[in-house]
């Protein structure tokens, strides 16, 4: 009694038969060969033979039919779909090409963006820009609550904290102030925040930037902008520190505090 694999190959074959190809065309599957062969060879080579002789008499029949110019233009590169050429306008306005022009062009507006800002940037904007964020996120009960005028606050930050040059401009010395603090930035920088009356002004005070050999960078006595959350932050820098007035709002805002004549530092101490 065959087993049931016998059998299971026995039906493959005899499928692979009955759909066997009237050509010898090369590139036929090895399967199918092996299913021509063994019934060319075998009991049933004579239905085997008759039943190829009749698909090729088919075959040519068909093939005699002549065909109407109309049902041809069907059967354009093999396809039952008449050929022709898409419109570009068509192409222009498919959903998915739009999808992926408005991408691209909102990925190319964001890197002009960046490209902009990092050409605007200067030594320590990077700095900056970081502590308008703590200046959004500051409130004034978090600073050590101190009454005087902002440029009295170079002393406290020298005889205090030990830091150096931690000088506000005369522009902004008179200005009445509600606190101050002293803190350790994500670098391990020592940065003074002042808390000033007018229009809950912060100022900042932090350690210049240094190139990659170490250096610091030169000094700058011009005010240059920075902008983050919504704050907009004025910076100049002298002696190895920066210094940054920040405002909520933008450079317009700031405009009537920066002074145009050149500054000196506030007295401090002598050191």
């Amino acid at each position: 009694m065959p087993s049931c694999r016998t059998l299971m190959m026995k039906r493959r074959q005899s499928s692979l038969v009955d759909c066997a190809p009237i050509t010898d065309k090369p590139g036929t599957d090895r399967a199918m060969r092996t299913a021509v062969t063994r019934a060319r060879r075998g009991a049933g080579a004579p239905r085997f033979a008759h039943q190829q002789a009749l698909d090729r008499a088919i075959a040519a029949l068909v093939q005699s039919i002549p065909v109407g110019p109309e049902i041809a233009e069907w059967f354009a590169n093999e396809s039952l779909i008449p050929a022709g050429k898409r419109r570009w306008r068509k192409i222009l306005f498919n959903p998915v090409v739009v999808a992926i022009a408005i991408a691209v062009m909102v990925i190319a507006g964001v890197f002009s963006y960046r490209v902009h800002e990092r050409i605007k940037d200067f030594p320590g904007a990077s700095a900056a820009r970081h502590l308008l964020t703590v200046a959004s996120s500051t409130r004034s009960v978090l600073l050590d609550p101190i009454r005087t005028d902002a440029g009295a606050l170079s002393d406290l930050f020298f005889m205090k904290h030990r830091l150096e040059h931690y000088d506000v401009p005369p522009t902004f010395a008179d200005f009445k102030t509600i606190g101050c603090r002293v803190f350790d930035d994500e670098d391990g920088q020592r940065v003074a925040q002042i808390w000033l009356v007018e229009k809950h002004m912060q100022l900042f005070l932090f350690p210049a930037e240094k190139d990659p050999q170490g250096r610091r960078v030169p000094d700058f006595d011009d005010w240059r902008f920075v902008e983050q959350e919504g704050w907009t932050g004025a910076v100049k820098q002298r002696n190895g520190v920066c210094f940054m007035a920040a405002i909520r709002g933008t450079d317009k805002d700031l405009a009537p505090y920066l002074s145009t004549k050149s500054e000196q530092p506030a007295s401090s101490a002598a050191r």
